[in-house]
């Protein structure tokens, strides 16, 4: 049996890491709004919002860090890897001209959205119909249970808790909410979300609370329990210190930069709690080693 550990990818492939997307001149945040929408009118006031989200934080890192994931498995697997952007530049045709360039034949697709492979799978199909491009793409199941990434995120939590004398603190594993009416229809999102906290519940060897944050601006009925709902629970509980683990993003964002540090943050504060925030993977060698068993396997399908 062939492991990530073991192999490296043959001469003629790669891989294509594709992830949501961001803008780094702000001017274009309508565009990328509407993208996003998919041409549905944006609510009186959102692009307006987004902007001071982004100004508060400094900007978005989402593209550095993705590139830089990019990197470090591509030194992992000793072959060439590609980004693109679902929703923004730079876009998956883009990339996929690049591997053409490279003389590449086959690209496996990783999304870096462990929970929405699916999702992310039909969009690169649509791209690739649109480039016209004659490379073979390999698709990738949902990895939100790959052994590598549950224990990466087990090992941050921890470390973070204890740095912050939080060991005893209970810890919420938040992932971002999607309408219910999507989950309605039979996306299996939740489904893979609470089979992936199952697993570090079980790795960390104790209870965590599921929660589902930054609801979109549309109202209706989104996946819960939110961020206020779940703080003010635990504070009723009389906890007063509480480990913040956004373990459904892969690297820090709008979402957990000002979602997370600047309102979650604020209302904690409101209910005197601390919250101690882990920070995505990022860069942990631990989303290195998932991604190139993702990779492998994929080989072998």
């Amino acid at each position: 049996m062939t492991t990530a550990a073991n192999l490296t990818l043959p001469a003629n492939t790669g891989v294509l890491l594709v992830a949501h997307g961001t803008v780094e001149n702000l001017d274009d945040l309508g565009a990328f709004v509407g993208r996003i929408r998919m041409g549905r009118p944006a609510p009186l006031g959102l692009v307006e919002e987004l902007r001071h989200r982004y100004e508060a934080i400094g900007g978005s890192p989402l593209l550095r860090t993705t590139r830089e994931q990019g990197q470090a498995l591509a030194r992992r697997l000793e072959a060439p890897v590609l980004v693109g952007m679902r929703l923004w530049d730079p876009s998956v045709e883009a990339a996929l001209g690049g591997a053409a360039a490279l003389g590449l034949e086959r690209m496996i697709v990783i999304a870096l959205a462990p929970f929405s492979q699916h999702i992310y799978w039909e969009a690169t199909l649509k791209s690739a119909q649109a480039a016209g491009t004659s490379i073979e793409l390999l698709r990738t199941d949902a990895w939100g249970e790959e052994p590598a990434f549950v224990a990466a995120h087990a090992e941050l939590i921890q470390r973070h808790a204890a740095e912050h004398d939080a060991l005893s603190a209970p810890v919420v594993l938040s992932a971002h909410s999607l309408p219910r009416v999507v989950v309605d229809r039979g996306d299996p999102y939740a489904t893979l979300v609470e089979a992936s906290a199952r697993a570090l519940s079980t790795l960390l060897r104790s209870d965590t609370q599921l929660c589902f944050q930054s609801q979109g601006a549309d109202g209706g009925d989104w996946l819960g329990p939110g961020v206020r709902e779940t703080l003010t629970m635990l504070s009723a509980k009389g906890h007063r210190k509480v480990v913040w683990a956004p373990f459904g993003f892969l690297a820090d964002h709008v979402e957990t930069l000002y979602d997370l540090d600047i309102e979650a943050r604020g209302i904690a504060q409101e209910l005197s709690m601390t919250l101690v925030r882990v920070p995505a993977l990022n860069l942990h060698p631990g989303l290195t080693e998932a991604l190139s068993a993702v990779a492998i396997r994929a080989l072998s399908v």
